[in-house]
């Protein structure tokens, strides 16, 4: 399992793991002094039978106590599906663009040692780092950031849905450790153990890692040339075809259209065409159509390399999003039909406004960072339920017009 797949997956049984931690974990010292610390003495034979030195284990484990804030993490973790335009409108924007082109100027020799080493697109990788953690914004935030060995940890004792994912991941977390890639009080991650720039979970690191800038060291928190060729790394060993594009934004005939992979030549002879008017690049091409948001939203021709963005986090969003993105920050103007959402859509700038503004009005105490989360929803209901608005928590130009005039 790749990257943060087994983490991710791993939060959908979070409900169900919330009435078990609570039975198996009594609060206060006496969880972290009798059953907490048996365990660590417990499974210091299963990490040294797997490859962990003894006196590794022995250090990184002294004086390691439960995180609550992980436990916490792992029983509230939300199941739904957001809508298409809610999902995009929080990834790929203004910002994540501009960004983007930033860094890519900022980065350029090494996206070109990169580039010509893995044969990976370099507005995919950068694409990659905007999602996995803001260009690296993610990594300063305490309140996000956890230590990988005190995570996993926990989890491989206090929760029994991802107790053999934890320890498995703890394991080779240790032996990153032994490797001196990193030192522990640097071995920084998600609550669920994704490390780094671009996010890797332990054994994915071990399996990809790239000391690309040459110190001896494969350091993908802090060296931004070491965490892009590690997922250019990723990205080539599961396949990815070099100077291919990942697919098309098409527009489709009316009447039903069949499934399956076709040649772009014989989707074209069903009446499939680029949405920008341009030509495929090539007719050879097996691609399989995708309509995400139905038909009144925009319609895609999807080749190899979207299956390849996948291994990184097996979602069509994840993947579709990360080569919108990609091709917006290479230049492109961004969809020709956009998604459908029941409200006029406000800029990046502009939802940021939003948050601002409804803080001044006491309604949100979050960061102003455009990304309209739960905490953005609950603020605009609240406000709408206070001037007599629909309660819907949209990020609308209606709501911002009201905020504006009071």
């Amino acid at each position: 399992m790749s990257v943060r797949n087994t983490a991710r997956r791993l939060t959908a049984l979070a409900t169900a793991a919330g009435l078990t931690l609570a039975l198996l974990m009594p609060a206060g010292p006496a969880f972290a002094d009798a059953g907490f610390r048996q365990w660590v003495a417990g499974f210091r034979a299963t990490a040294v039978a797997g490859g962990v030195s003894g006196a590794v284990y022995d250090q990184s484990m002294r004086g390691i106590e439960p995180d609550p804030v992980v436990l916490e993490k792992a029983r509230t973790q939300p199941e739904f599906t957001a809508p298409a335009w809610d999902y995009f409108d929080n990834r790929v924007h203004d910002q994540a663009v501009a960004n983007g082109q930033a860094m890519a100027r900022k980065w350029k020799p090494w996206l070109d040692r990169i580039e010509a080493r893995f044969g990976v697109d370099r507005n995919i990788l950068l694409a990659i780092w905007s999602m996995e953690t803001n260009y690296g914004e993610i990594l300063k935030r305490d309140d996000i950031m956890r230590n990988v060995i005190r995570s996993l940890a926990t989890l491989a004792y206090g929760d029994p849905n991802r107790s053999k994912y934890a320890r498995t991941q703890l394991i080779a977390a240790l032996k990153i450790l032994q490797t001196g890639d990193i030192d522990e009080s640097h071995l920084m991650g998600s609550w669920a153990g994704a490390m780094g720039q671009t996010q890797f979970i332990p054994t994915s690191y071990q399996r990809y890692a790239v000391d690309m800038d040459g110190n001896g060291r494969r350091d993908i928190w802090n060296s931004i040339p070491d965490a892009l060729a590690t997922s250019a790394n990723l990205l080539k060993k599961n396949g990815w075809q070099a100077g291919k594009t990942w697919g098309y934004e098409v527009t489709i005939p009316a009447g039903k259209l069949p499934g399956g992979a076709k040649t772009i030549a014989q989707w074209q002879a069903l009446g499939v065409v680029r949405a920008s008017g341009k030509p495929f690049k090539n007719l050879t091409d097996k691609a399989t159509l995708k309509v995400p948001d139905g038909r009144g939203g925009p319609a895609f021709l999807m080749i190899r390399n979207f299956s390849v963005i996948k291994a990184y986090n097996n979602a069509d969003k994840y993947a579709l999003a990360v080569g919108l993105l990609a091709d917006e920050i290479a230049g492109g103007t961004g969809l020709v039909q956009d998604w459908q959402r029941p409200f006029t859509k406000l800029s990046f700038e502009e939802r940021q406004e939003l948050q601002k503004r409804l803080s001044e009005h006491g309604y949100y105490d979050g960061k102003f960072d455009g990304k309209i989360g739960d905490g953005s929803k609950a603020a605009i209901m609240a406000y709408q339920a206070k001037v007599g608005l629909t309660q819907d928590g949209y990020p609308s130009l209606e709501v911002l017009k009201w905020l504006r005039k009071r």
